[in-house]
């Protein structure tokens, strides 16, 4: 049977885990978490964890830690909860100890002294990291009851979409990815009262 473009509350055949994007939907009216995409770091029985893909902020990594290079690794928002702390993703694994694979060859966190130093020796490996402010958390079971009300879609990540450095139109794009299901949900307006 054909998917019907209007319907504007497609299945959601995935279940959460580590490495997979929330993808929030279109009539999400937390302001925060307006179309956002989240990358899932962690999720078990006590608790989710994630960080924001597409809330970038303009500031350098420098300004934000002591003794780091002045290198162009972007920056963004990675939620509300210890908006104090500096979160990173990176693909420099073999070179950081302690970080936590999440997806791909993108691992999370590890030794920052060894990061500070692998971007102070070589600055074009800047591409290969990005830094975010706090993070998006959720409580025991408090995820799982947030998809079955259809706040967030749930879709595998992939490299490209969680390293870009371009992320303006990040979460319609995600939704096109998705399929045709999908896709019309990329369209919806922001406010749907000004149609």
């Amino acid at each position: 049977m054909a998917h019907d473009p209007l319907d504007l509350d497609p299945p959601n055949p995935l279940p959460p885990q580590p490495g997979t994007l929330l993808v929030s939907g279109p009539f999400l009216a937390d302001p925060y978490f307006r179309r956002a995409v989240i990358l899932l770091c962690m999720h078990d029985d006590e608790g989710s964890f994630g960080l924001v893909l597409n809330r970038p902020i303009d500031m350098a990594v420098a300004d934000l830690m002591e003794e780091m290079p002045n290198v162009p690794c972007p920056v963004g928002l990675g939620g509300p909860v210890q908006s104090g702390n500096l979160f990173y993703l990176h693909t420099l694994a073999p070179r950081i100890e302690g970080s936590l694979h999440v997806v791909d060859d993108i691992h999370m966190g590890g030794d920052y002294e060894q990061l500070r130093a692998v971007l102070a020796a070589a600055p074009k490996l800047a591409k290969h990291v990005r830094f975010f402010v706090g993070y998006s958390g959720w409580g025991e079971g408090q995820l799982n009851k947030e998809i079955e009300q259809r706040a967030w879609l749930v879709h595998p990540a992939n490299k490209r979409l969680v390293m870009q450095a371009r992320t303006t139109d990040l979460w319609a794009e995600t939704l096109r990815i998705m399929g045709p299901a999908y896709a019309p949900l990329a369209n919806f307006p922001e406010d749907p009262s000004l149609n």
